[in-house]
């Protein structure tokens, strides 16, 4: 028995307990809105997405090759489509997540209107955009096996029982579009207190993963921009421990923490950090402090100094009163961030570069695994990059490095459209293809996502249409350009009207009012042009 039929079964043993007056239920119709309706709430969703995480990491602990892989979106219709894609092309989700992007959040999810990547958006419309990323993606399963349903009545109609058999199996192994959300809580929008609060909604949302940075919270930039602000390492950990509190609290306790550093670009910090024993933590951090060593008579009023080793030493404070790094430290402060999270709770790491180059993420991560050998990384394979002109550099130098003759090349104008079809560009779109492989092989890279990649797909596409359409085109721009395109390519939105739910609304009409329901999906309804 398959398990569709088993819950048929089960209500049909229910309806009967009830005796007449539940005599208008169909016991086969609430066994579909049951299997339309599988996650009940956002903590059964954060559940079962760290399950499908804590699996996935295991996997590529074992394998490096079986990465996972996910883009950014910022609507929750942009995410639904993404996942259905996924399923039409690929035929499984497996793998492949939801990236919420902190930046994407605050240029176009604000009331504020578009906002830089601050920290300056409302906090609750990160939680917000989950709850609604997972209404589209169950909506996306409701649709689905509502065609699968609406196929097996006709099967049925037709007597064809090979058809029956097939759509059954079809139903009871139907693959959800529900996936893990990788959400971006940015450096915790406040004290612990609050990163606990926030956190607490977006796992009550859904969210399964959540991905922290140790910027200082009213001084945080994106983490592609000047000017960023880390905070000591123990400022960090009270955070990380507030999330896993958060997990813990609403019981998801394999939830998952993906620790960033932004230490890389980041020159500045906020405060000094705390030291009790020479060579601890905060005697660490102070270690990279940019200072000049001074005798007691060099003294100011309002000089703040640190000994070490008996010298008097005087971090060099800006006019922000912030303190500065030493040039160059960037790279090991990384590591020494990534092996401190690593100890204190974090599951994940993020190291934000400024550039994709495998060997310089490399380089860290072999430093970092020499103290935890199973350190693991998500990376944003970020539209900051100038993708192009990045691995034709590369390129050129690797052909350097090779004793090629690079005369034909100006290594300052690679981006030169002149160079699109040459054996320098070839190789550079190679190494572009294969980087995420590479990556995961070499860099110990588990995740790869692209922070905002749907809010420039939106863009360019809106440009297509705008510049036809507006111009000498006219419809031909929509109809060539889109609408043909989606009969063609059997894009599910060409049928704009089954996708809102049109037709699950209608067969809800007939579950509850029979022959009497006033259906949208007759003859008449245009809908029925594409077949």
């Amino acid at each position: 028995m398959t398990t569709y039929q088993h819950d048929i079964e089960a209500i049909e043993a229910l309806t009967q307990r009830n005796g007449s007056s539940w005599d208008a239920i169909n016991p086969e119709y609430v066994a579909r809105m049951r299997a339309q309706n599988r996650f009940k709430t956002g903590l059964e969703i954060a559940q079962y997405t760290a399950d499908i995480m804590r699996r996935d990491m295991a996997e590529y602990d074992a394998d490096s090759s079986v990465y996972t892989q996910s883009l950014g979106v910022w609507h929750g219709f942009i995410g639904q489509q993404k996942l259905i894609s996924i399923k039409k092309h690929l035929k499984s989700t497996n793998k492949r997540y939801l990236y919420l992007s902190g930046w994407m959040v605050a240029a176009l999810r604000s009331e504020f209107g578009p906002l830089p990547d601050q920290s300056m958006h409302e906090k609750t419309s990160v939680p917000a955009l989950i709850e609604e990323l997972y209404t589209f993606l169950r909506q996306a399963d409701a649709r689905e096996l509502d065609l699968l349903f609406t196929k097996l009545d006709a099967a049925r109609l037709a007597g064809d029982e090979t058809a029956v058999e097939f759509l059954q199996s079809e139903i009871d192994n139907h693959e959800t579009h529900v996936v893990p959300i990788i959400a971006d809580i940015d450096a915790g929008f406040g004290n612990p207190e609050a990163t606990y609060l926030l956190a607490k909604k977006m796992i009550e949302a859904g969210a399964c993963a959540i991905q922290i940075e140790n910027q200082v919270s009213d001084e945080k930039q994106c983490g592609h921009q000047d000017g960023k602000v880390t905070v000591p390492h123990d400022d960090f950990i009270a955070k990380l421990n507030a999330v896993r509190y958060a997990f813990l609290e609403l019981g998801i306790d394999n939830g998952i923490i993906v620790a960033r550093t932004d230490s890389l670009g980041a020159g500045l910090t906020q405060k000094l950090a705390v030291s009790r024993t020479p060579g601890d933590l905060g005697d660490q951090y102070n270690a990279f402090l940019d200072v000049e060593e001074i005798t007691e008579a060099d003294l100011g009023d309002g000089d703040v100094i640190i000994r070490r080793e008996g010298k008097l030493l005087r971090p060099k404070r800006l006019a922000s009163n912030l303190y500065q790094f030493r040039s160059g430290t960037g790279e090991e402060r990384c590591v020494l961030d990534c092996i401190t999270a690593l100890r204190n709770g974090a599951d994940l790491l993020w190291i934000e570069t400024e550039k994709p180059h495998v060997e310089q993420i490399a380089g860290m991560v072999d430093e970092i695994r020499k103290e935890i050998p199973n350190a693991k990384l998500v990376y944003n394979n970020s539209p900051s990059f100038n993708w192009t002109l990045n691995f034709r550099q590369q390129a050129y130098d690797l052909l350097v490095a090779e004793g090629r003759d690079v005369s034909a090349y100006d290594r300052a104008d690679l981006m030169n459209v002149a160079y699109d079809e040459t054996e320098l560009a070839q190789l550079a779109d190679e190494k572009i293809r294969s980087f995420q492989k590479d990556g995961s092989a070499r860099a110990g890279i588990f995740h790869h996502l692209i922070t905002l990649p749907t809010y420039h797909t939106a863009a360019l596409s809106t440009d297509d249409l705008a510049k036809g359409y507006f111009g000498t085109e006219g419809m031909l721009a929509y109809v060539k350009g889109v609408q043909r395109r989606e009969i063609r390519e059997g894009i599910a939105t060409v049928k704009h009207q089954n996708m809102a739910g049109s037709d699950i609304g209608d067969n809800h009409k007939e579950y509850f009012a029979g022959d009497a329901a006033l259906k949208a999906g007759g003859k008449d309804n245009t809908m029925n042009q594409f077949g």
